[in-house]
């Protein structure tokens, strides 16, 4: 309970400051890089090292894989029927076709399920979601923006991404089984614990209500895909299908049904992927989502 009060504390303390005249809100930008670049990679390195692999774990790492590359089919068959432009495309596929896993992601799951399923959205987020977003992300931001596609600058990005670098580093320790020492991890941890009140107040000083706005018909198409048609995609295919039925496949699904990826958002925006419904996508997506997590979160009692 004390989880969920800090989520609307933070939430609503940066509602709050971008209201106050003066204070400079532009600093959500600072927040975002700390997140990035101290508390996620903080994550990884506390918890990769030490999971204990099995096949199970795919379940939670494909999420955001399958959901993204839905999305680009999805969107990119339904924009070329319609005649949409490729910067339209691409904003959807990004912004739709990746969750908010860490930032709403984390808090909420820890909330509901305790360190345990934490632990199940660490595997959402680090292999799935951040990997895709550094990876393919960078890849369709490039492909449908108005600059040419370089093929060794989209390598240059991917690989000399700081957060996927200490990934990387994460993984190899899990594969040799060596872990930090006891003192560093307690560092990892404390940085780590970061990723809540920063990264929640970083989303209340974004989070935007444009009424005039013309891209009410793609808000709503995107917000679809993101809250309803990705987190059924998961249930049908490893409820329904595959008969999995565990606390894991629990995590899994409520956190393919989180609101649009802050960070993806960004990076459209910074593509010139139109900004404005990237915007719309974060600011209507996020408090949405706390309506439709809570009718998830009741689906996924009966796995």
């Amino acid at each position: 309970m004390t989880n969920f009060i800090l989520i609307f504390v933070f939430l609503f303390l940066g509602i709050l400051f971008q209201n106050i005249k003066g204070f400079p809100v532009t600093i959500y930008k600072l927040l975002n890089k700390i997140v990035i670049y101290i508390c996620l990679p903080a994550l990884a390195l506390y918890y990769i090292p030490k999971i204990k692999w099995s096949n199970e774990l795919l379940f939670p790492i494909g999420v955001a894989w399958i959901g993204f590359i839905v999305s680009y089919f999805f969107f990119s068959i339904l924009g070329n029927r319609l005649g949409w432009s490729k910067k339209l495309i691409g904003c959807l596929i990004l912004t739709a076709g990746l969750g908010n896993t860490s930032f709403l992601g984390f808090p909420i799951i820890e909330a509901l399920y305790g360190e345990e399923g934490l632990e199940t959205a660490i595997l959402v987020d680090q292999p799935g979601s951040f990997v895709v977003l550094s990876t393919l992300g960078i890849l369709v931001a490039t492909l449908y923006s108005s600059g040419n596609p370089n093929g060794f600058q989209i390598a240059k990005k991917i690989l000399f991404f700081p957060p996927f670098i200490t990934f990387l580093i994460a993984c190899l320790m899990n594969v040799f089984n060596v872990d930090f020492h006891e003192y560093v991890q307690l560092v990892f941890q404390k940085l780590g614990s970061g990723v809540t009140p920063l990264a929640l107040l970083s989303v209340g000083l974004q989070l935007r209500f444009d009424r005039k706005s013309q891209h009410w018909r793609f808000l709503g198409l995107g917000l679809l895909y993101k809250l309803i048609l990705t987190p059924a995609l998961i249930y049908v295919l490893y409820v329904v299908i595959l008969q999995q039925h565990s606390k894991i496949i629990q995590v899994a699904i409520m956190e393919s049904a989180m609101a649009p990826m802050i960070t993806a958002c960004i990076l459209a925006s910074t593509h010139g992927l139109k900004p404005r419904l990237s915007s719309m996508m974060i600011g209507f997506g996020i408090p949405l989502s706390f309506i439709t997590l809570l009718f998830w979160y009741f689906v996924v009692q009966y796995v």
